[in-house]
């Protein structure tokens, strides 16, 4: 996996350069459980290797970088990027639409956001059904919809894989429009779940935060396949030392 070694702040300032030139794409932020599938899942892969911005979300990897001597600028989280592109989305007047979450959470959380800046327009927002990637018809509405709205950027609350692989099997209908796999920021932002304590963040705890809320549907996720980054490790402790790994530099 390649990653743009960016600060917080530079990686607004790309986000930016990228909404401007309008040519459409897409963003991820890749965890532990995000490499850890990169392994085996081949969708997974096309959707990192297409992607227009790769920023590291999740303390483990800013510690696995420092120890394999290519160290990551800084941790960026979806669920931090996501007020902070709001905020940059109402100075600049860029429109957005949030796709995802549970029936009224997205529209729940343009509400609650629009109180933080007044400013920011929110053109659409939808739930879409269960297993509607599946339905040919479900996924054309989709793009009718988000089309109509005509946003500059749309935010992808589903959940990884299926937010990653949902935006690549759909880049070319992207269409000047910058997208963000973006997970459960949707659900914080309508107040419908809660994030760790800044302390747990900072410390990589906030996956044991979640654990201890949803014990039963994470379990294996983190104590059992998320366990497998350490191999991983050990395995690619050599590519660190190659520069060509750092997409810092990367025209984009």
């Amino acid at each position: 996996m390649e990653i743009d070694n960016l600060t917080f702040a530079e990686a607004l300032e790309r986000i930016r350069v990228l909404t401007e030139k309008g040519e459409g794409g897409y963003v991820v932020t890749p965890n532990v459980d995000h490499v850890v599938r990169l392994e085996k899942d081949e969708k997974f892969c096309g959707a990192y290797r297409d992607a227009s911005l790769v920023l590291t979300d999740g303390q483990p990897l800013i510690w696995i970088s420092r120890l394999l001597k290519c160290p990551i600028r800084e941790k960026i989280s979806g669920s931090d990027l996501f007020p902070r592109l709001c905020g940059l989305a109402a100075a600049q007047g860029y429109r957005m639409y949030f796709l995802g979450a549970a029936e009224g959470v997205a529209q729940l959380a343009a509400e609650n956001l629009k109180k933080v800046y007044p400013k920011l327009v929110v053109t659409g927002t939808y739930s879409p059904p269960y297993g509607f990637e599946k339905d040919p018809a479900e996924v054309e509405k989709i793009w009718e919809m988000i089309k109509k709205a005509s946003p500059d950027l749309l935010i992808v609350g589903l959940g990884t894989p299926k937010q990653e692989i949902f935006l690549w099997e759909n880049r070319d209908r992207l269409d000047g429009i910058l997208a963000f796999g973006f997970g459960a920021s949707l659900d914080f932002a309508a107040g419908k779940a809660r994030r760790a304590p800044r302390w747990m963040q900072k410390c990589g705890l906030e996956w044991f935060y979640r654990l201890c809320r949803e014990p039963r549907r994470l379990f294996k996720r983190y104590l059992v396949d998320d366990v497998k980054i350490l191999p991983l490790v050990w395995k690619y402790r050599k590519a660190g030392k190659n520069e060509d790994s750092d997409r810092s530099d990367v025209p984009r």
